[in-house]
């Protein structure tokens, strides 16, 4: 967080000096600029390719960084306001509009400005993240014979079967695709099983990231409500019978943003119901990598049991590593399979081989193993140290489930209503130096209460944790103050 500060810093104050120098004329030297702004070389290299990056002045190996010549006239903006009525109805049959509403995905990609804690993210922080196996992957990746070769549409036969052996053994690499990542996944599948204006059911709360490409994809989200042990499985039963729905999203394994693990006496319940309904139930196994330390023995897939084909299976390498490994899979059986495969196909050709074979690599290496470990142990510590400083500094915050996996913690804000105080809370805390991400997002309907969702995996350990709960804590008494409410925070 400290280098991200310094460059953009640098880029600041270089980007104010331009005006100093002609059209062309040579920059100080990175030498000169080291010992001027007392930075490390690294600082000085990444707020040049900033600059460079918003075409302010051009780089030469071997020659320095000049500014760059002004640009031509700014052309006359065409007039696209006919785009607004395309895309609002394109005369088919659809009932739903395709509307694409990101904000949900876009608050935990967006990096928060300096200096600001990052209790918003969705992925593991940089400490975290196995770099140097991923490097090192990379590199080997590269050398291997027909690396940059054309892959199989359907990706390389031995990532096929190592997903496949994640899965469980009733799934073989036959019934495998490799996706770019599991968001290309969940795109996919729902694009195969379901028509447009068709209704969708899903967790309620539940991803964001899945609710939007339900709704660009013209499907028609319906919520089912879900306790601290998953979705109910009478409230499933009636919105199938309701709706008429062929197809139940759901996270069965340390739900986001709950963190519930779906029990063990609903799991065949889910599948018995989907299949009654003649229904496709889509897992999404997102989060199978991120289980913590103290975590008991985690259930098997949902499709490691289902020789009937109701499930199709989701996961990726992505949340365990780095956001840039996008690699992950499709799990079916049945003619479900060649839809998938052929919408696949349409929409990407294929992933990347290189990427695949650097993701074989990984996973292959001794030090896969060790990276799972330690991620686990971490995960434990972040998510212990966050619960107690909650539980010290904001105990008007309520916590109905202390996770065994994943990232995150679903907080309810003190007081009833739908989530009107949200927006104030998000502000606040944006104010205080903290990003959060706001409950309303997660739910395709009104929201029963306001919620936030705050991050222990994007942060750099139990210190800044501190530091973000203290201003917090410094948010909320700007807009609640007196005692604490009714609700208590709770294990």
């Amino acid at each position: 967080m400290q280098e991200r500060s310094s460059v953009a810093e640098l880029a600041g104050s270089l980007r104010g000096e331009l005006n100093r120098y002609s059209p062309g004329g040579k920059l100080p030297s990175s030498r000169a600029l080291v010992e001027r702004f007392r930075v490390s070389p690294v600082t000085v290299s990444r707020a040049i390719a900033q600059l460079a990056a918003e075409g302010l002045v051009v780089t030469r190996p071997g020659s320095g960084a000049f500014r760059a010549e002004p640009r031509g006239a700014v052309p006359t903006p065409g007039d696209t306001s006919w785009q607004e009525v395309s895309l609002s109805g394109d005369g088919g049959p659809e009932v739903v509009p395709r509307t694409v509403d990101a904000s949900g995905v876009l608050v935990t990609l967006a990096a928060p400005p300096p200096g600001v804690i990052e209790f918003n993210g969705g992925y593991l922080h940089s400490s975290l993240q196995p770099e140097r196996a991923l490097s090192a992957a990379l590199a080997r990746a590269g050398r291997r014979p027909g690396a940059w070769g054309r892959p199989p549409t359907d990706g390389l036969p031995e990532l096929r079967a190592w997903f496949a052996r994640e899965i469980g053994p009733a799934v073989s690499g036959a019934d495998v695709l490799i996706t770019s990542g599991g968001q290309s996944a969940l795109a996919t599948a729902l694009r195969a099983l379901a028509p447009p204006g068709a209704p969708v059911l899903v967790e309620s709360p539940t991803y964001p990231g899945m609710l939007a490409v339900a709704r660009a994809t013209g499907l028609r989200p319906v919520p089912v409500p879900a306790d601290s042990d998953g979705v109910r499985p009478d409230l499933l039963a009636a919105a199938f019978r309701a709706t008429g729905a062929r197809v139940f999203v759901c996270q069965p394994l340390f739900q986001n943003p709950s963190g519930a693990v779906l029990a063990a006496g609903r799991r065949p319940e889910v599948v018995r119901i989907a299949r009654a309904a003649g229904a496709f139930v889509i897992e999404d196994d997102f989060a199978r990598r991120l289980v913590h330390e103290d975590a008991g023995p985690l259930p098997a897939p949902l499709a490691a049991d289902d020789p009937d084909g109701v499930v199709v299976h989701v996961c990726s390498l992505t949340k365990a590593t780095s956001p840039n490994l996008r690699v992950g899979a499709l799990a079916a059986r049945g003619p479900v399979l060649e839809r998938l495969r052929a919408i696949q196909v349409v929409d990407s050709f294929f992933v990347p081989r290189p990427l695949q074979e650097a993701a074989l690599e990984l996973v292959g290496a001794p030090s896969w193993g060790r990276h799972l470990r330690v991620v686990a142990a971490e995960l434990r510590n972040r998510r212990t140290a966050m619960t107690a400083a909650l539980l010290k500094v904001l105990p008007e915050l309520a916590l109905p489930l202390v996770p065994s996996g994943g990232g995150s913690l679903w907080l309810r804000l003190p007081g009833g209503g739908a989530g009107a105080d949200e927006p104030a809370v998000i502000s606040a805390a944006l104010r205080a130096g903290v990003a959060i991400a706001p409950g309303r997002p997660y739910f395709c309907a009104e929201p029963p209460a306001g919620h936030v969702r705050l991050s222990f995996a994007a942060v750099s350990g139990p210190a800044e944790i501190a530091e973000g709960v203290r201003r917090l804590r410094a948010a909320c008494d700007e807009l609640f103050a007196g005692p604490p409410r009714g609700d208590s925070l709770r294990a």
